[in-house]
């Protein structure tokens, strides 16, 4: 009898044959695809089904010529396709770069009218030399960053050395399923360009314009490996920034993936091929053209693969082709046969991963939705070809944890009986259930909460939603990691979007950035107001009441406010136009469409950014309002807040660690007395938080660097 002994906690036993889990007999279904028994991947090279009965494993395919043009015409056609994709992907990032050069052409146009009325102010006697010498200096800069920005748009959007590498690896996946090369040999490929990115990149930039038979024999000529210095990562999950974003797993696994990649490591992400989908943000889109086939309730079923390139990180999408309906609508989550859909795509992709030949070091899963993959994957798959693979699950909260009848598991080729028992998925309330998020626990060699505020002891007995005592089993598994944000875009040392760029070493350029962003918003326009920015999304009646008390003690200590709406909720969004008629004010602004340049100016000319709470994993407020040198505070600090500070005796997380030590507690009317009574304290404050790093790439990425390397020891 095997046993999963890499497991922490607990030891499950593994069933001496896969396919004895699968009790339920085949019933016939009207599909086009091929059976096999039900404990293998169910893979195979795709054919005519004019098959010689010798096995599945030997076949013959037969094509007429008829059927051999057909297939041209189709590969014709695809291609075709693909390169209207891929035109349209390059043709908007050239309109990208197209508007931000006529955005500072027009921009330089608005300052050199500024200085020719000066000039004329100072020929008169009446200017500033101060004033006219602040604008030329401003011409200066603005000048700089539109030769830079020509010489971009005349060097065009090209592709990072990163983007290249990405398309090498997916060509490889395409050559091992249409059985040009082996499982093996594509494993070794693969490690050849982890090992030498830079090299590799330069190398094949030509050659992947060729055809694979070209394009592997430059591969074999180019044989040198050095020793493995990464993990290589592989992301099963539901969302990812820019495709497809419903809450804080997009821009947490985009994050992720490129401050891990930007360390050394491979990440790659295999997604549902939604309907929904901005498929416009994919670089390199193309059909892998090989037959791919996954199990499901009783048979084997088709699907089509497609991989490219975003943000510089491999993508693979499964397409279904039978149950085709499950990722064509309108929503992402919230039918009633989200536990089919997602069970379909996790099966569906471990079954791609084992075709492909690839052995990641961790498969990274994310909430229930995947959370099926840690029993399917000790209980099926372990043993074909990734005895070397851990499992580690992500967190965002529990508030949803899919319960389900136990009988659903044999859908995706489960035992529910050996499954359906107290130390694995049954619901520790509803007994009669599975609960599919407590499987993924159980079954994941590590577990991480993303959280930026709350500690780990505070998680398991205020936040777990029943899952209390698995948590508690399971303690050992646990680490907290917090929130990051992407510093490449929020960086005001760097920030295109800005008048003047600024940092914790030299803070001038802010006090231009304040001064822009009251004549921007027609506030009078003096460095020395105290500015607050307020960021919202979804508003209680709670926080509306509190918004407004604190707003209105605000002005009336002169301070200005800016409220933005983020909103893409209709009833909220009537709520901010009642609460705007209740705060008119020459002090106070409302912004009702936020573009990225506004948004930019707002963390930039603000002193403080109000929040609902620091606790924001899609906004990511508090974490750009310090980069930016605004202090984050809460709209209300609460108890609960407070008691969750002083909680020293289990982990926290250093973003926690420091508001606690410098914002935590603080209402806007005594952050507000601290700036108007000890300037030089509030100052150095300021500075100090400008100067932590609170991106993916810090805390966030050595928490997760860290527990692979922990799971990868087991």
């Amino acid at each position: 009898m095997l046993t999963m002994t890499s497991l922490n906690a607990v030891t499950i036993p593994l069933p001496p044959n896969p396919t004895a889990a699968l009790r339920k007999p085949l019933r016939p279904r009207p599909v086009s695809c091929l059976r096999k028994n039900r404990g293998g991947n169910g893979l195979y090279n795709e054919g005519s089904p004019h098959v010689e009965s010798k096995g599945l494993d030997n076949m013959e395919i037969h094509q007429s010529s008829n059927g051999e043009l057909e297939v041209k015409r189709n590969n014709i056609g695809q291609l075709f396709r693909e390169a209207q994709q891929n035109i349209l992907y390059l043709n908007k990032q050239r309109l990208v770069a197209v508007e931000e050069l006529n955005k500072a052409n027009r921009e330089k146009q608005l300052l050199l009218d500024r200085i020719e009325r000066l000039e004329v102010e100072k020929q008169a006697g009446v200017g500033e030399v101060e004033e006219l010498d602040k604008a030329n200096r401003e011409k200066q800069l603005l000048l700089d960053r539109i030769e830079r920005l020509e010489a971009e748009k005349q060097a065009g959007v090209g592709k990072d050395k990163l983007s290249l590498c990405w398309e090498l690896l997916l060509r490889i996946d395409s050559m091992v399923l249409s059985g040009m090369i082996s499982a093996g040999e594509a494993s070794d490929f693969r490690r050849l360009v982890m090992d030498h990115k830079v090299i590799v990149a330069d190398a094949f930039n030509e050659i992947l314009q060729k055809k694979d038979a070209e394009l592997l024999a430059e591969l074999l000529h180019f044989s040198d490996r050095s020793k493995k210095s990464g993990f290589h990562v592989i992301h099963i999950c539901t969302e990812m920034s820019p495709l497809v974003s419903v809450g804080s797993l997009a821009s947490y696994v985009t994050g992720l993936s490129r401050a891990l990649q930007r360390k050394g490591h491979l990440v790659e992400v295999i997604l549902p091929k939604y309907a929904i989908m901005d498929l416009d943000e994919v670089q390199g889109l193309q059909e892998i053209k090989a037959g791919f086939y996954s199990y499901f309730n009783g048979q084997q079923h088709g699907n089509r693969i497609w991989t490219g390139v975003v943000s510089g990180i491999g993508v693979s999408f499964i397409e279904p082709l039978y149950y085709s309906s499950f990722f064509s609508r309108e929503k992402v989550y919230g039918y009633s046969d989200d536990f089919e859909r997602f069970t379909y795509f996790s099966r569906a992709s471990l079954d791609y991963i084992v075709k492909s030949g690839k052995q990641p070091d961790v498969l990274h899963i994310h909430n229930w939705e995947t959370a099926i993959v840690g029993p399917l994957f000790w209980d099926i798959y372990v043993n074909q070809g990734l005895g070397g693979t851990r499992i580690l699950l992500t967190c965002h909260d529990f508030d949803s944890q899919c319960l389900e009848q136990p009988d659903k598991l044999s859908l995706c080729g489960l035992d529910p009986p050996r499954l359906h028992r107290p130390d694995r998925l049954q619901d520790n309330t509803k007994t009669h259930l599975v609960n599919i998020l407590k499987g993924g626990i159980v079954y994941s060699n590590k577990v991480v909460i993303v959280s930026s505020m709350n500690s780990k002891g505070r998680i398991i007995s205020s936040f777990s939603h029943q899952l209390k005592p698995t948590l508690s089993i399971h303690q050992d598994k646990l680490v907290i990691a917090p929130y990051g944000f992407d510093k490449s875009t929020w960086d005001p040392s760097k920030d295109n979007f800005l008048p003047k760029n600024y940092s914790a070493e030299d803070m001038k350029g802010k006090t231009v950035c304040k001064v822009a962003l009251q004549q921007h918003l027609a506030l009078s326009g003096s460095a020395s107001s105290i500015l607050v920015g307020c960021f919202f999304a979804e508003l209680s009646e709670i926080d509306m009441e509190n918004l407004k008390a604190v707003v209105q003690n605000a002005i009336r200590r002169g301070v200005q406010v800016i409220i933005v709406e983020i909103s893409k909720n209709s009833i909220t969004n009537k709520k901010l136009e009642s609460f705007q008629e209740l705060l008119k004010d020459q002090n106070v602004r409302f912004i009702n469409r936020l573009g990225e340049a506004i948004s930019h100016l707002v963390f930039a000319g603000s002193d403080i950014i109000l929040c609902q709470s620091f606790h924001e994993p899609d906004l990511q407020v508090p974490l750009k309002a310090l980069k930016y040198g605004a202090a984050p505070i809460a709209v209300t600090p609460t108890d609960d807040i407070s008691r969750n500070f002083v909680d020293y005796d289990y982990e926290r997380t250093k973003f926690s660690q420091f508001i606690s030590s410098n914002f935590g507690k603080m209402s806007l009317s005594q952050a507000l007395d601290e700036i108007e009574n000890n300037p030089s304290r509030w100052n150095r404050k300021i500075l100090a938080a400008m100067a932590m790093d609170f991106s993916w790439d810090a805390e966030c990425c050595d928490v997760h660097v860290s527990a692979y390397t922990a799971i990868k020891k087991l």
